[in-house]
């Protein structure tokens, strides 16, 4: 009978083992399936030409979140199509957490009749990590139109309906939509003079005299408003900046105003949750860092934490926001 009585032991101690396993959390289970996440290089695809604004600060949290993992985290840079090459890319990739996706905020809101393929939603087409920075836009003009201060500028606008010109450095971009919602907020009529060759080719006609507003990141003027050739009136960000103490924003005249171009990071759809839960704090803990902070406002962007669902909120709303405004656009 000794021997019955073993198995009798053992026989419960497996069942209560068993039972113990079920009762786990789902993430648990889909954590301990997936090992000691990262055990090797992490590629990440970004939407963003090399050297601009959202490309610098998605190589800034790549660089830091490899040096966390101990892995590799490899920046792989797939502009073009408005956004639409590289969320193919990531949509295709294996959903093991091997490969992630730092879109900006273009692929997200998109004029149809410019990326019929975009724009993107969330979680149909992609699962939220985190957030990364923002780029608030900023409102610049000829110094020799002769005004100093946005409700200057928007009173000669209104004297003048129609006649001052603004520099579009891309139909659809957020610094083309921001000054479509400048306009609709402010009551003025501007008239519009696009370019097809990006914001340099604006910029030194603004700084030249030939067009008198431009609206764009810092990284995008900084090197004119350094040299005094346009002048900055307002920043578009929901309080002042800590680099640019003086400069009001946009907000303190038209209340509730705010323009940013930002990037977040996604998963292809079906990456375990524990794997997306990992990610998604270990950036936030990236981009809390002073340093990391510090390097992101020299380029003229800033950091803040979000959750997944924080993330997916924020993306939400960002597109209600820019909604109308494209809607405004595509019956021009």
């Amino acid at each position: 009978m000794p021997g019955r009585n073993v198995l009798n032991g053992r026989h419960s101690w497996l069942c209560l083992l068993g039972f113990a396993v079920l009762t786990l959390p789902a993430t648990t289970l889909a954590y301990g399936q997936t090992g000691h996440y990262p055990e090797r290089p992490v590629t990440i695809i970004s939407d963003a030409a090399a050297g601009s604004s959202p490309d610098v600060a998605a190589r800034f949290a790549a660089e830091a979140l490899g040096k966390l993992w101990g892995q590799q985290a490899v920046l792989i840079n797939r502009p073009g199509a408005n956004g639409s090459i590289a969320a193919r890319a990531a949509a295709e990739a294996a959903p093991d957490g091997y490969t992630l996706f730092m879109p900006s905020l273009s692929t997200f809101v998109a004029l149809p009749t410019v990326a019929p393929n975009l724009p993107l939603k969330l979680p149909r087409d992609f699962l939220p990590v985190g957030f990364i920075a923002e780029q608030p836009m900023f409102v610049a003009v000829d110094p020799a139109l002769g005004v100093s201060t946005l409700p200057q500028f928007i009173a000669l606008a209104k004297k003048q309906p129609g006649t001052i010109s603004i520099a579009l450095s891309g139909i659809g971009r957020l610094t083309h939509l921001t000054g479509e919602l400048l306009q609709a907020r402010a009551d003025i009529k501007l008239l519009a003079v696009p370019y097809t060759h990006g914001p340099a080719s604006a910029l030194g006609d603004v700084a030249s005299g030939r067009v008198s507003l431009i609206i764009e990141n810092l990284g995008g003027i900084v090197g004119a408003v350094n040299a005094g050739q346009v002048k900055l009136l307002a920043v578009a960000a929901p309080q002042r900046l800590p680099e640019f103490p003086d400069l009001p924003t946009v907000a303190e005249t038209i209340p509730g105003f705010a323009a940013a171009g930002w990037v977040v990071t996604v998963a292809p759809v079906g990456t375990p949750a524990a794997i997306v839960g990992k990610v998604s704090a270990d950036l936030a803990q990236v981009v809390s860092a002073t340093d990391f902070k510090k390097s992101l406002a020299a380029i003229g962007s800033y950091s803040r934490a979000m959750t997944a669902e924080q993330t997916l909120a924020f993306v939400g709303k960002e597109q209600e926001t820019w909604l109308p405004v494209l809607q405004k656009i595509s019956t021009q």
